[in-house]
């Protein structure tokens, strides 16, 4: 069987919350409203604390989205992800996707954000794969609703699992990368644990746990 390494983004491949630079982005472009805007680093502050129902926000995200075409949004996203994301990853993050890479190991991206800013990361990264949150799409827009499951939490093990019967892996012999406590059931699915720029649950936890801790 083969082996894999599992990236989380925001935190761990980058230094920033993508989150909350695309609200900026918006803001900026004059897409969305103060209103919206404080909302959303409303539901940052709430995601960092452990606080936030990420699958009811995500769902209301998708709701608002319905009618769109995919390509605006697809497109938006890459140049973006180019202008502001790439300059964002950490140098180690590199080194260590380039040290899995050398050692023959699937490497990966399992991240809850959606694919029109995953994917492009991973391109400039030249991961393997995009494990991350799917909207459905009909006729090229958006149907309002998403593919379940949401990639947060336990959702990250379903398509995790569902990646490793699909490719052959071991994720009892993987690695896993991520600095949040919400991925907590991920970091026990797999065998080989690393807590990057943890958290103060996550970093506690490990700590006791004995896994890596990491800060790049």
């Amino acid at each position: 069987m083969r082996v894999a390494a599992f990236f989380d983004m925001d935190k761990t491949l980058l230094r920033c919350n993508s989150g909350a630079l695309w609200a900026r982005y918006l803001r900026r472009r004059g897409e969305i409203s103060l209103y919206e805007t404080v909302r959303a680093f409303v539901w940052i502050l709430q995601y960092k604390f452990a606080l936030l129902d990420f699958e009811s926000v995500t769902r209301r995200l998708a709701a608002d989205m319905k009618g769109q075409p995919e390509v605006e949004l697809a497109e938006k996203c890459r140049q973006w992800v180019g202008e502001e994301l790439v300059p964002q990853v950490f140098p180690t993050a590199r080194e260590r996707i380039a040290r899995h890479r050398q050692d023959g190991h699937v490497v990966a991206m399992l991240s809850s954000s959606s694919p029109y800013v995953a994917e492009p990361l991973a391109h400039e990264l030249a991961l393997d794969a995009v494990l991350c949150t799917r909207l459905e799409v009909q006729a090229g827009k958006f149907t309002g609703r998403v593919l379940p499951p949401v990639c947060f939490g336990a959702g990250k093990v379903t398509w995790a699992e569902q990646f490793a019967v699909e490719h052959d892996i071991d994720l009892e012999q993987s690695w896993f990368y991520t600095d949040s406590y919400s991925d907590l059931p991920m970091l026990r699915r797999v065998g080989r644990q690393v807590a990057v720029n943890p958290d103060p649950r996550l970093r506690r936890f490990a700590r006791r746990a004995g896994w890596t801790l990491e800060d790049w």
